[in-house]
C-alpha cells in the first residue's frame, strides 16, 4: 500500500488546520446592523384616556441612546394634575365599561394585543435596543416574543377566573397604578398589564424614566386593537411621578418592580392604606456548580446568567460558587469565553454586551468594581475595545473573593462576575443563602437527588437546574427576604390582581 499520498495529505491537512487557527485568532466579523425602521417619533406625549395629552406642566426631558450619548425623542413629564387625570380616566373606564365586560371579551382585546405585538416585533425590538441598549439579538428574541406571550398566556384566563382560585369568588382590585424598570421595559410592561387587565382591572402605568418609547409606543397598540378608553393610561416621569402613581387614592393596588431602596420605601408610603402591594425587587443570585456538573454546558449558562442583557438582570447569576475540585479549569474557561464576547454597538447583530443603560448605572458599576480591587479581589478583563462613545463596560471576572466583599454583597447590576469556592453541600447552602435578597438561583450538577435538595434548601424564588434565565409565562416569578414578595407569571401571578373574598 503506498502511503505517501495519505501522508501527503495529512501533512497538508495539519497546515490547512493550523491556518485556519491562526486565521481564526485575527478574524473579526464584519458588522451586521439592524436596519429596521423603529419608527420613533421626535417627541411624545402622554396617553390617558385613549388620547395623546400633552402634560400640563409643559415640561419634558430627553431620551438618551446609551449607545453613543445622542437624543432618541423628548419624552413628557407628567405631574400630579396628569396623573389624577390618568386615574380619574382609568377609574371611569372600570366603573362603566370594563369590570361590566365579560371575561371572554376582555379575552379577545388581549389575544388583539399579542397578535399585534408579534406583527410590529422587528420594529419594537429596534426601539428597545435604541432606547435602552441591549444587543438587537436579546430584544429580537427575547423581550418581544416573551411579551406576546404574556398577553397570550393571560387573555385565556380572562373567561376562567372562576376557576382560579375555587371555593372563592374572585373579584378584580379595581384600578392598579404599575411602576415598571428600564431593564426590561416591554417585557415588564408585559408581566404587569397582562394579569392586570384579565383579571378585570384598569392601569395607570408609569415606565422608567430612561426607557420609556416602547411603552408610549405600545399605545399605538392599544388604539390599534381598539381596547376601550381609560383602561390602560401611561404616564410617564423621573421618581415623583411614581410617587405619585402609589400614592393616589384611587390606586387599590400598586405594582412595582425596581431597586429594594424604593420598595422599602413604597411599604412605608402605602403601610396602612389598605392598598395591595406586590415588590419584585433586587438580586444576588447564586450560580452553584458541583464537580459532577456538565462543565462546558456550565460555562455557557455562567455567562449567559450574568451577562445576559449586560447583566442588568435582577436575576442575573452575579455570585458563582465553585467546588473547589474543578474552580480552577471552570475559571480558565471562562476566561477563553470572555475572549471572545463581543461589545460594542447594540444594534449589530453580532455583538453579545451592548450599552450600559445609562451614565448613572455606569458610574454605579465603576465604583464597586473598584471596591473589587481594594478589598483584594484579582480582576479579570480580557482586551476589549470599547466604543469611543456611549456608556460601555467590558466583561468583567472576579476571584479570589469572600463573602465580605461588597461585590459579593452588594447588587452592581451589571457584567461583573465574582467567584467563590466551596467544598460541602453544606457549605454551598451556607453561602448561597448569606444574601439579604431571595430572588433566584441556579444548580449545576449531573445527580438529580442533589437538585431537589438544593432546591429545597436554596431560600430563592426561582431555582434552575442546570440552566440559568428560563421564563415561561405560565411559570410563577418572584423572591423573599429583600427581593420582595408576590409573583408575576402563572396562576399565582394571576391572583395577585385579584380579590379571592368569598
Amino acid at each position: 500500500m503506498d502511503t505517501s499520498t495519505n501522508d501527503s495529505n495529512a501533512a497538508g491537512t495539519r497546515e490547512a488546520s493550523s491556518a485556519r487557527l491562526i486565521f481564526g485568532d485575527l478574524w473579526e466579523f464584519d458588522p451586521a446592523p439592524e436596519s429596521a425602521d423603529p419608527r420613533i417619533e421626535p417627541g411624545y406625549d402622554l396617553f390617558i384616556g385613549g388620547n395623546n395629552v400633552p402634560p400640563k406642566s409643559g415640561e419634558h426631558f430627553d431620551s438618551i441612546n446609551p449607545a453613543n450619548e445622542t437624543v432618541v425623542s423628548s419624552i413628557p413629564e407628567a405631574g400630579r394634575a396628569d396623573v389624577d387625570d390618568a386615574f380619574q380616566a382609568a377609574d371611569k373606564a372600570y366603573r362603566t365599561v370594563w369590570s361590566r365586560m365579560p371575561g371572554r371579551e376582555r379575552g379577545k382585546y388581549l389575544f388583539r394585543i399579542a397578535r399585534l405585538l408579534q406583527d410590529r416585533a422587528r420594529e419594537f425590538a429596534v426601539a428597545e435596543t435604541i432606547d435602552g441598549g441591549k444587543p438587537i439579538r436579546e430584544s429580537r428574541d427575547f423581550d418581544l416574543p416573551m411579551a406576546a406571550a404574556h398577553f397570550f398566556y393571560h387573555a385565556g384566563w380572562a373567561d376562567k377566573l372562576v376557576y382560579a382560585a375555587p371555593g372563592s369568588t374572585p373579584q378584580p382590585h379595581g384600578v392598579v397604578g404599575q411602576i415598571i424598570p428600564w431593564n426590561f421595559p416591554l417585557l415588564m410592561l408585559a408581566w404587569k398589564v397582562a394579569p392586570a387587565l384579565a383579571a378585570g382591572n384598569c392601569v395607570v402605568l408609569k415606565p422608567a424614566e430612561t426607557t420609556s418609547i416602547t411603552a408610549l409606543k405600545f399605545a399605538e397598540i392599544l388604539r390599534e386593537a381598539e381596547l376601550p378608553d381609560g383602561v390602560v393610561n401611561i404616564v410617564t416621569g423621573g421618581g415623583e411621578t411614581g410617587a405619585l402613581v402609589a400614592r393616589h387614592p384611587l390606586a387599590r393596588k400598586v405594582a412595582f418592580t425596581g431597586s429594594t431602596e424604593v420598595g422599602k420605601m413604597l411599604m412605608r408610603e402605602l403601610a396602612g392604606t389598605g392598598k395591595k402591594l406586590t415588590l419584585e425587587l433586587g438580586g444576588k443570585a447564586a450560580n452553584i456548580v458541583f464537580e459532577d456538573a456538565p462543565i462546558d454546558q456550565a460555562v455557557e449558562g455562567i455567562i449567559n446568567g450574568i451577562f445576559f442583557n449586560q447583566g442588568h438582570v435582577c436575576c442575573a447569576g452575579s455570585r458563582l460558587l465553585v467546588q473547589e475540585s474543578v474552580s480552577d479549569r471552570i475559571v480558565e474557561k471562562l476566561k477563553h469565553r470572555l475572549a471572545v464576547l463581543r461589545v460594542g454597538d447594540p444594534l449589530d447583530k453580532n455583538t453579545d454586551i451592548g450599552a450600559i443603560n445609562s451614565e448613572r448605572q455606569l458610574g454605579k458599576i465603576h465604583e464597586l468594581v473598584r471596591s473589587g480591587v481594594l478589598e483584594g479581589a484579582t480582576l479579570y478583563q480580557p482586551a476589549c475595545d470599547l466604543p469611543e462613545t456611549g456608556f460601555f463596560f467590558p466583561p468583567t471576572l472576579f476571584t479570589g473573593v469572600s463573602q465580605s466583599h461588597r461585590i459579593a454583597r452588594e447588587e452592581i447590576f451589571g457584567p461583573v462576575l465574582s467567584v467563590l469556592t466551596f467544598r460541602t453541600v453544606d457549605e454551598a447552602v451556607e453561602k448561597a443563602n448569606n444574601t439579604a435578597y431571595g430572588l433566584s438561583a441556579g444548580v449545576w450538577t449531573d445527580k438529580g437527588s442533589r437538585i431537589l435538595k438544593m432546591s429545597t434548601a436554596l431560600k430563592a424564588g426561582v431555582v434552575w437546574a442546570n440552566t440559568f434565565n428560563k421564563f415561561d409565562p405560565a411559570s410563577p416569578f418572584g423572591g423573599y427576604k429583600e427581593s420582595g414578595f408576590g409573583r408575576e407569571g402563572g396562576l399565582q401571578g394571576l391572583l395577585d390582581y385579584l380579590n379571592l373574598d368569598p
